[in-house]
């Protein structure tokens, strides 16, 4: 379906953030925040954790009100709207995705029609129509009769998406949207609002972790710290290595992508760490989608030889793994893995001296990953889970991911809590190797 058919009228949604100050008791954890988001524009805000990226939308939204400021919607202040009618002008898609017991997600998706309903009124077939169109717009139609419980977490964000669609909104407020969905999916949901942004006048403030993803789809974006705005702007005026730094402590390198044209960062390793520290064994890294980086420069900063595969040519974790020196074995974007790069990567994985999995995204290209990882714990191979986001949100193959999992439980790999608890049970083990 075209994105023209789903709304008759071009959209307008002028939001803009007035002196804004939030505080939790006697804490302030937003101060002065100034925002205009002018309709059709998608601006991203970025920002360590507690920096005040979700009280933000909150505030947007009327969850929260703040103590000082104002919230303008098309010149009117929501805190004098009504909840309906702030709910027909404004939908929010939470990090976590709808998960109503024994409701369909058909039933799900139409919830966002209630606020156009009066009081016990059923819903009709226009409702219905544009429910289904926008589950068609999501990819979702062929799920409409089963049970919300009984999907994915990835398929449950996309109703999410789909049931705020539903409510035909002027202003959409996203709170990091793809944060269980794989990386076909990021693009697919992307694709479709930076769609409604452009050709039916969308206005759109999302929280992201990405910065890649941010720079990519927005117009502008707002670098949060310590509760105020510390840039805003156009991408390339904002994820500067110097902000970066400034507000996350960690180096980065900015380019530009040359198929894309955005921007695009990969951390880096601290240069007298970088290749000449290499003290302990090697260690293998199974990771993806952006899952591996923190893990790679903290085995790199610790002294280990790191090698890290199978990842994709545009992978977040090779860019990383390249930036750090890491010995990776590649294969072609959106590719499966073949059987030559399968091979190289058990290689790898058969003289290191412990092999650590992180909690990446499992689709059919790269489900050769877990098949490696129990071949490693099959070798007597210290083989590390971190426990990370569970496997059930990240499994992209009907199961198949969730079922190795348990493999490699069942085989005897170990669970690590976090990257630390991963790093001390590699550390234990390359002690014992090196008293052999």
């Amino acid at each position: 379906m075209e994105i023209g058919e789903f709304w008759e009228t071009a959209m307008k949604g002028q939001l803009i953030v007035n002196g804004v100050e939030c505080c939790y008791g006697s804490r302030v954890v937003l101060e002065d925040v100034e925002l205009r988001v002018n309709s059709g524009e998608m601006v991203g805000i970025l920002g360590p954790n507690g920096a005040g990226k979700t009280t933000l939308l909150r505030t947007i939204s009327k969850a929260l009100k703040p103590s000082l400021g104002a919230v303008l919607l098309d010149g009117r202040d929501i805190y004098t709207m009504g909840d309906r009618e702030i709910a027909r002008e404004m939908a929010v898609v939470h990090q976590t995705s709808a998960s109503v017991p024994n409701f369909t997600a058909l039933e799900v998706v139409l919830m966002g029609r209630n606020p156009f309903l009066k009081r016990l009124q059923l819903e009709g077939e226009e409702d219905l129509d544009i429910s289904r169109q926008a589950m068609e717009l999501t990819g979702t139609w062929h799920l409409a009769n089963r049970l919300i419980l009984e999907l994915s977490g990835g398929e449950r964000q996309k109703i999410t998406i789909a049931r705020a669609i539903t409510q035909q909104p002027k202003v959409l407020l996203l709170d990091e949207p793809t944060l269980h969905l794989d990386i076909a999916s990021q693009i697919e949901i992307m694709d479709l609002v930076k769609g409604l942004c452009s050709r039916k006048g969308l206005t759109v403030i999302s929280v992201f972790h990405d910065f890649n993803l941010a720079a990519r789809y927005c117009s502008k974006i707002m670098l949060v710290g310590g509760g105020k705005i510390v840039a805003a702007g156009r991408p390339q005026d904002v994820l500067t290595r110097s902000n970066i730094s400034k507000i996350y402590g960690v180096e980065v390198s900015v380019k530009r992508h040359p198929i894309t044209g955005s921007l695009y960062t990969m951390p880096l390793a601290m240069s007298t760490k970088l290749g000449n520290n290499q003290t302990k064994g090697d260690i293998h890294v199974i990771c993806g989608g952006g899952t591996g980086a923190e893990v790679m420069h903290r085995l790199v900063e610790s002294g280990w030889h790191v090698s890290a595969g199978v990842l994709n040519l545009l992978d977040t974790d090779f860019e990383s793994a390249e930036a750090l020196k890491v010995s990776v074995i590649s294969e072609a974007p959106f590719s499966n893995i073949s059987e030559e790069a399968s091979k190289e990567n058990l290689k790898k994985i058969y003289s290191a001296a412990a092999v650590i999995v992180t909690d990446f995204p499992v689709g059919y290209g790269n489900l050769n990953n877990l098949d490696a990882a129990l071949s490693a714990v099959k070798k007597g191979i210290p083989t590390i889970i971190i426990k990370g986001s569970i496997i059930s949100e990240r499994d992209f193959t009907k199961g198949e991911a969730t079922a190795y999992y348990k493999r490699l439980i069942d085989a005897g790999a170990l669970i690590a809590e976090n990257v630390d608890d991963a790093l001390k049970i590699a550390e234990k083990y390359n002690q014992r190797s090196r008293t052999r």
